[in-house]
């Protein structure tokens, strides 16, 4: 198991943002958690990096309990977060920024794992001078994804990668996530409130609505589910 969440509950201030939550993600797997806006997908995410840290319950991460580690221990351990937003920096160069998500890294991989996301992301082998702000928002997306892998994570939280991007940036998107399982067998987290591409990539999924996990399958039995379909694939809204 790469993953544990056991029990957790988490606190902005008074808001019970998660209740008693139970997430399971094993190793090669891409598990989706998919909700409304406000459900509490993203402070999921932050949660596993303790900021808000869990109030109750706890994280285990690749055998290991992290729910009270500082987060730049828990991001040694082998957890890379591509957030909601991108948060590239956007003064910096596209290979300025891979630069950065690799100074956790062994330095002796660095030009194979460069040529590697300019394989994977040939656009970004191409701007590899240009100002990240200045690329598209799909290229931004790319680079923060490749970001991410430089530090050679042991499993990938992807928060709301699909966020604002016209479709072919998100067909791209998600065919990257697939390659990135299949051909690396990278674990994969998937925060996101695109339904329909998140349950067709997902070996399993989950379904949060206010703090709370409410449904749970796979992909496929999610994606058929009534309650599902009604709620986040035909116009409905959780």
């Amino acid at each position: 198991m790469m993953l544990q969440l056991e029990g957790v509950h988490a606190h902005y201030g008074h808001i019970h943002a998660l209740r008693g939550v139970d997430v399971e993600v094993r190793c090669g797997e891409i598990v989706t958690l998919i909700g409304a806006n406000g459900a509490g997908k993203s402070t999921l995410m932050m949660c596993l990096f303790g900021n808000p840290r869990a109030s109750a319950g706890r994280v285990v991460f690749d055998g290991a309990d992290i729910t009270a580690l500082p987060t730049h221990e828990i991001s040694h351990r082998g957890l890379a977060l591509v957030p909601e937003g991108r948060r590239i920096y956007p003064r910096m160069t596209v290979l300025e920024n891979l630069q950065m998500g690799a100074v956790r890294a062994d330095p002796a991989h660095f030009d194979a794992d460069l040529a590697r996301m300019v394989a994977l992301f040939p656009i970004l082998g191409e701007r590899r001078l240009q100002r990240a702000g200045t690329l598209s928002g799909g290229e931004q997306q790319m680079l923060a994804i490749a970001r991410a892998l430089m530090s050679r994570p042991k499993m990938l939280l992807l928060d709301e990668p699909s966020l604002g991007l016209a479709p072919l940036y998100i067909r791209k998107i998600f065919q990257i996530v697939r390659e990135l399982n299949r051909e690396s067998g990278m674990t994969i987290l998937l925060v996101e409130q695109n339904a329909n591409h998140a349950l067709r990539v997902a070996h399993r999924a989950y379904v949060l609505q206010h703090g709370e996990i409410v449904l749970a399958g796979s992909g496929a039995e999610l994606l058929a589910s009534p309650e599902v379909r009604a709620a986040y694939l035909e116009g409905g809204h959780g």
